[in-house]
């Protein structure tokens, strides 16, 4: 669902000139495409068929959703057995078609298993990045233009760390207008709840109709149409970390510059010290997990 949505998603934003989407499932796959070529229409064009790894050949970027679906109660972390294997099948046969392509991640956990494909190809770790905590820092972002009774996109707020229970948000880099959050009268109480609620939502949307796919397409859109335009755009997602808070030899999210060919730069942010904690103790809580792969 969550290919699929998000190849829907770049046919409406038309961002991308062809999709082609692999699967093992032939009978989906197949009634997946009839059915978002019968949308093109209604949007512009872009070329969407039923792909085989060939045509990564001639690919910019290659989108990872495949793998086994969160369950109710499940964490994201319990998905590392049953996903990490099939990283570990359909990297090489990527990267064989086309050394040059950018790799998006999104399969959960997604952090643990954008670190697995850069240690399979570690001279490509700036063209591997996972979606991480964009869907969180969006799921924020909402919440916050709820509470304050102001558009989302004029709220700079990032979830960062690990894309999951560990993940902490950056208060102290909060700009609305220009403006620090502590201008907006937000109470203590107001942000513990906003960010558990942003934190939540996935375990929420999961219980109530089985998977989340809407946001995380847009999310997906919005990461790919940055990667072909080389947009230079401020992005919080999962990539390599060499040293930044004093954290390295872990994927995990903090905003980077994101353009062609993925990882421009990383972004250094003045955080607290109570924030500097948090983002190193998720980052062992990953370590731990990595270990698991």
């Amino acid at each position: 669902m969550v290919g699929a949505t998000s190849a829907y998603s770049m046919v409406a934003a038309k961002s991308v000139d062809e999709i082609a989407i692999i699967d093992v499932n032939k009978k989906i796959v197949v009634s997946q495409v009839m059915d978002l070529q019968h949308s093109v229409p209604s949007w512009g064009y872009s070329k969407v068929k039923v792909g085989t790894y060939n045509d990564v050949k001639n690919s910019d970027v290659v989108v990872v959703t495949c793998g086994a679906a969160q369950k109710p109660g499940e964490t994201r972390l319990d998905l590392i057995a049953k996903n990490s294997l099939i990283i570990k099948d359909i990297m090489p046969k990527i990267f064989k078609a086309n050394p040059k392509v950018t790799v998006v991640m999104v399969t959960n956990p997604v952090d643990i298993l954008t670190y697995q494909a850069i240690k399979m190809f570690p001279s490509k770790k700036k063209q591997i990045l996972g979606t991480g905590t964009i869907l969180d820092s969006a799921r924020l972002r909402f919440l916050l233009g709820e509470k304050l009774h102001i558009n989302p996109s004029s709220i700079h707020a990032y979830i960062v760390g690990e894309h999951g229970d560990s993940e902490l948000p950056l208060w102290s880099a909060v700009s609305i207008g220009n403006a620090g959050i502590e201008k907006f009268g937000l109470k203590e109480n107001d942000k513990k709840e906003l960010f558990e609620n942003a934190r939540n939502a996935a375990y929420a949307i999961i219980e109530g109709k089985q998977a989340t796919y809407y946001a995380i397409a847009a999310g997906v859109e919005k990461l790919v149409f940055t990667i072909l335009g080389d947009k230079r755009t401020v992005m919080p997602v999962s990539h390599f970390i060499e040293g930044q808070y004093g954290i390295k030899d872990v994927c995990l999210s903090l905003p980077a510059v994101v353009g062609k060919g993925g990882v421009i730069q990383t972004v250094d942010l003045d955080i607290s010290v109570e924030e500097k904690r948090l983002l190193n103790s998720s980052a062992k809580t990953l370590k731990k997990m990595c270990k698991k792969v």
